[in-house]
């Protein structure tokens, strides 16, 4: 008899539940400790725990520098070409087309126009996102052209560095940017309006070697990573260990190499004031 019979039927086994986290949370590179995301941003991408800053995206750091976070965006439109034909493991293009996707930026320099603490001057803001923040020709024409604007207006400059360098993929247009940059900054210097730089983590090659170091002032933000080799090729070439912290902004300040340190919540105001002692919007 059928209902005297045991029947063998599988169990039906619940749906399993799972807790969206991936990508919310972030483990600080200073303190090691895992970090909400969300608390992150709202510190300005310093860890709230040991004060440990991160790296800070071009369209951010613009918004934290300007009044209300407002500018007005300039040469929006240029781009990089592909003037070698390069190809490694991919070819350039293809590098491109992937940076400006995972950037939203046509190449790694976002230049504005707007007030700080009311006053007018431009900002140049590297995105380290788009291959590494390196310089090619559209960053050294963007800055230059940031360069004209300022001697036409007669604005003070600020530039924020965070980069890995000249860009190899466009060879010697790249390295000619480093000139070419330092001659508009010669120009500012004649008509007495100051030129601020900021050195961010990392800060480092071809920028170092120009435009990042020629700052009426050089400020770092804290632990920052500066200089023109990396620690491992310069200990190779001299044989040499080299000594603790050597190339971060720490030890950059006690041997004379920059001016000043200064913690990404007080950046903004730190330049207002320097601009006012330099004279910046003095007529």
């Amino acid at each position: 008899m059928a209902w005297f019979r045991r029947e063998k039927k599988a169990l039906a086994v619940p749906p399993e539940k799972r807790v969206q986290t991936e990508g919310l949370w972030t483990k600080c590179e200073g303190c090691k400790q895992i970090l909400w995301k969300r608390d992150l941003d709202g510190n300005l991408r310093c860890c709230p725990k040991c004060g440990y800053h991160f790296k800070m995206g071009a369209r951010a750091r613009l918004e934290m520098l300007f009044d209300e976070g407002k500018y007005t965006e300039h040469d929006a439109h240029l781009a990089t070409t592909d003037p070698l034909g390069f190809r490694d493991t991919k070819s350039y293009r293809d590098r491109l087309k992937k940076a400006e996707k995972e950037t939203g930026l046509p190449d790694a320099l976002l230049t504005g126009e707007g007030r700080m603490e009311g006053k007018p001057l431009i900002i140049a803001a590297m995105e380290f996102g788009f291959i590494g923040g390196s310089m090619g020709a559209v960053v050294g024409e963007k800055i230059t052209r940031a360069i004209d604007r300022c001697i036409a207006q007669k604005l003070p400059l600020v530039i924020v560095s965070c980069s890995g360098g000249a860009r190899m993929m466009e060879g010697a247009i790249s390295l000619m940017q480093m000139a070419k940059i330092s001659a508009g900054l010669a120009r500012l210097d004649e008509i007495r309006k100051p030129f601020i730089s900021v050195l961010t983590d990392p800060t480092t090659g071809g920028v170092t070697a120009s435009y990042a170091m020629l700052g009426d002032l050089n400020i770092a933000e804290p632990g920052a990573l500066i200089g023109f080799a990396g620690p491992r090729v310069i200990e190779q070439t001299i044989r040499q260990k080299l000594p603790e912290g050597f190339q971060r902004a720490e030890f950059l300040l006690a041997h004379g190499m920059i001016d000043a340190i200064v913690p990404r919540k007080e950046m903004k105001s730190y330049i207002a004031r320097a601009m006012n002692l330099l004279g910046a919007w003095n007529h």
